[in-house]
């Protein structure tokens, strides 16, 4: 896809930093990071959104997500606790049109950016 920035990171046209690869999906440093250690786990074919992946890759993008949990939990990296987030449409607050899901560490006293969950929870609630 011409137009997607995941696709041209995972065509080498665009730098990353890649964490890990398979032949099914890549994971890759987030450029504009809510924190130290976001990262970004995508599939490698162009899938907009989460009905475009068949359930396997579906699967397989989270088991990776859980396995870098666990990485960015013994890493160094302050890490109290993980979030995963995947926004899936753009009423969900999707920006990049490629399927992607973000895992990134959470500790107690971080501003992880308090406004940034507590953006999803008002978007969800309809609370403004």
């Amino acid at each position: 896809m011409s137009d997607c920035i995941f696709c041209d990171i995972l065509s080498g046209q665009l730098p990353s930093s890649v964490v890990y690869q398979d032949d099914q999906c890549t994971a890759f440093m987030d450029i504009q990071p809510v924190n130290s250690g976001h990262l970004l786990v995508i599939p490698n074919l162009h899938a907009q959104g989460l009905a475009d992946l068949q359930d396997e890759l579906a699967a397989h993008i989270f088991r990776v997500a859980k396995r870098l949990s666990t990485a960015l939990r013994s890493s160094g990296i302050k890490c109290e606790g993980v979030n995963l987030f995947l926004a899936d449409g753009e009423a969900a607050g999707q920006e990049v049109f490629h399927v992607h899901l973000h895992v990134f560490p959470a500790i107690k006293e971080t501003d992880l950016d308090s406004s940034f969950l507590q953006g999803i929870h008002r978007s969800r609630t309809g609370q403004s």
